[in-house]
């Protein structure tokens, strides 16, 4: 979908060469604009001060900011580089086609492949120095071949299963998994560069399963490394657990929803971190009905007087949850309305009573909140569901128009070409910031990273 840089952000700090950059990094699937104006408005400069938040938070810990399925929705390269800009020092993706894409735009930072998968082009990350999962001896075999063919060493993390019976190796594998790792270390394949595991129930206060991971990725590295294993980096936190478990950070964290200002502990995130996305549309249709109208398929929605009826060119392809129908809010008008009737592929029907609306009027779905409007928590809430999936619903569906790391926020990226912690020309590559100490947390069924 189309992507515009906001005013904001060309005024505001982002250099010609990096709003060039980003242009040229993002794949467009359409140059137009949408019927009815639909677009998601991201907010970079409240990424980029997400991540320093965290920075501070977590001290000593370095950040990795996962921007994996699109940055959460929110664009992978521009979500990317205001974490950078904010001082994430790491960044992580699931596929190897995403890492590649962002060294294509000239990310020079560490990016770790968080999904070990067989048949992967590892070979390609290799030469193009992405760092690699795996969580069994045979995958780690495939990867030191693909390393073999690309003439230089893989950086490889090796992942431990410490109770999320997900990815990784059990307690019963690592062993030969951590062997598999040392011994394509010596044949000249391999550096393994990390140690890593995923937590089950971070966002579930007080869980067992908790200490009970702690423990056993305590045990893990202690393995690895009594073995002979010697690793840049042990990572085991995510989201919830970066902001609430500090004996979860080790050397580094992993924040993927935290950095667009979403979390998955019950009451969502500290008011310290802010939404990054707002999804909003202008009203296309506005007419009046008798009392008893059905709305929509079904007529799950029957006036209950003469009423104004809005029509909002959003739909289910767009990313409005099909069970949002009678259920989710919207902001119009400064009020809030809650979607009239079935949400349908492409549409949704308002009822506004007696209340004035025109064609034209802004629909906002849910921001962050400074003006009333529901937010992406409100709407995971009444529809029994996390905030990610929310945001990640509209990733790719809708235009992106954005709102700039401003000179003010972050002086390194007015008009700088070179340097840490900035967006660079493009092919001269994204380089980060660190920062330094904090601020805390807040307290449902576990949630995700």
């Amino acid at each position: 979908m189309p992507i515009t840089i906001s005013p904001a952000a060309q005024a505001g700090g982002l250099t010609a060469g990096a709003l060039t950059g980003l242009r040229r990094s993002i794949l467009l699937a359409d140059c137009g604009v949408m019927d009815g104006h639909p677009e998601a408005l991201i907010d970079l400069g409240a990424i980029k001060n997400n991540v320093s938040a965290l920075v501070r938070h977590v001290g000593a810990a370095q950040v990795m900011a996962v921007v994996k399925s699109d940055g959460y929705g929110h664009g992978m390269i521009p979500s990317a580089a205001a974490a950078l800009a904010g001082g994430a020092t790491w960044l992580g993706v699931v596929h190897v086609a995403d890492a590649l894409a962002l060294r294509q735009a000239g990310v020079t930072v560490p990016v770790l492949c968080l999904l070990g998968a067989p048949g992967a082009p590892h070979e390609d990350a290799i030469r193009h120095d992405v760092d690699l999962s795996a969580g069994s001896a045979d995958l780690v075999a495939e990867i030191a071949a693909a390393a073999e063919r690309a003439g230089r060493p893989a950086r490889l993390h090796l992942k431990a299963d410490t109770g999320m019976s997900r990815g990784g190796a059990t307690a019963a594998d690592w062993p030969g998994l951590v062997a598999a790792g040392l011994a394509a270390e010596a044949a000249g394949h391999a550096r393994i560069a990390g140690l890593w595991s995923h937590l089950a129930c971070a966002d579930i206060p007080g869980h067992p399963s908790i200490a009970a991971q702690v423990e056993a990725f305590r045990k893990a590295v202690q393995a690895a490394e009594a073995a002979g294993a010697r690793p840049e980096v042990r990572h085991l936190a995510n989201t919830p657990a970066t902001l609430t478990l500090p004996e979860t950070w080790f050397d580094l964290v992993r924040p993927g929803g935290g950095a667009v200002g979403l979390s998955t502990l019950p009451g969502g995130a500290p008011a310290w971190l802010r939404p990054a996305m707002t999804i909003r549309a202008r009203l296309v249709q506005v007419k009046r009905v008798p009392a008893g109208t059905g709305v929509s398929y079904g007529h799950r929605h029957v006036t209950s007087g003469p009423a104004t009826l809005g029509l909002v060119p959003l739909g289910y392809a767009e990313g409005i949850p099909r069970h949002a129908s009678n259920t989710a809010q919207v902001q119009v008008r400064g009020r809030r309305w809650t979607i009239a009737g079935t949400v349908c592929m492409n549409q949704v029907v308002l009822d506004f009573g007696d209340a004035h609306v025109e064609v034209g009027d802004d629909v906002v779905l849910f921001g962050p909140g400074d003006a009333g409007e529901p937010t992406a928590q409100e709407w995971a809430d009444a529809l029994d569901t996390l905030s990610y999936e929310i945001v990640t619903r509209f990733a790719g569906r809708l235009p992106k128009s954005y709102l700039g790391v401003t000179g003010s926020m972050d002086p390194v990226l007015a008009g700088a070409r070179t340097g840490p912690g900035m967006i660079r020309e493009p092919g001269a590559g994204l380089a980060a910031a660190a920062g330094a100490p904090g601020a805390p947390g807040a307290p449902r069924m576990a949630r995700e990273n």
